[in-house]
């Protein structure tokens, strides 16, 4: 019973779906990351005192405590009192607690990966955009930020594959990702190994592949340089 690999193909659809909850969460949880690590990562470069601060505070209590934590607080404390007191009505489940803890997590993590891209550009980059007639608005958005994007790919492929292997951790809310699936078979069919080594496959394949894209990304632009 414990190598009955037929097993996984009785509970294939509770694979796939995780497999595609997996990607899912991963994705909006960077896509929404990188928006919020932009908008941090310039708040910690900011002239604003109380900005730089504040960027400085959500950027060190999510890099400084456990993803795990971060899950178990946004699921089963934050959002219920939040949406209780501003909605009203029974609040999200765990497939929303994820995207919002992931997001959170990897806005932390890319911040400081937008800081210290635009902060490896030579000052002299922006003071010759100055000396056009740029604000520093239209420097950033125009010379600074296209220069260090290239420089920030390898590291924001790093934060993406993290993002991907932790995201198993929302099975401890029962979100219906990859390894929630793996748990759930293995629990109800008592056959572990073949549902164990079809994570540990599945974590491989998406890890490979994006590998393989942020080499190509790397190259691309490399080339085009």
């Amino acid at each position: 019973m414990e190598w009955d690999w037929g097993v996984v193909y009785e509970y294939r659809e509770l694979f796939i779906r995780g497999f595609g909850y997996t990607i899912l969460f991963t994705s909006v949880g960077v896509g929404v990351g990188t928006i919020l690590g932009l908008l941090f990562g310039l708040g910690r470069l900011s002239n604003n005192v109380l900005l730089r601060w504040l960027s400085l505070g959500y950027i060190t209590l999510f890099r400084g405590t456990p993803l795990f934590v971060q899950i178990l607080i946004i699921h089963f404390a934050a959002i219920p009192e939040i949406w209780t007191a501003f909605i009203g009505g029974e609040p999200p489940g765990p497939v929303f607690s994820g995207f919002v803890a992931l997001s959170l997590n990897a806005g932390a993590y890319i911040a400081e990966i937008f800081r210290a891209g635009i902060q490896s550009m030579d000052k002299g980059q922006m003071e010759a955009a100055r000396s056009l007639g740029m604000n520093h608005r239209q420097a950033m958005r125009y010379i600074i930020l296209p220069q260090a994007f290239k420089r920030m790919i390898p590291p924001l492929g790093n934060e993406f594959i993290a993002l991907l292997k932790d995201s198993s951790l929302l099975a401890i809310i029962a979100a219906p990702e990859f390894a929630y699936a793996g748990y759930a078979t293995a629990k109800s069919t008592f056959v572990r190994w073949p549902s164990y080594l079809t994570l540990a496959a599945g974590y491989l394949i998406l890890t490979l592949i994006i590998s393989r894209v942020v080499s190509y990304l790397e190259k691309r632009f490399r080339t085009a340089d």
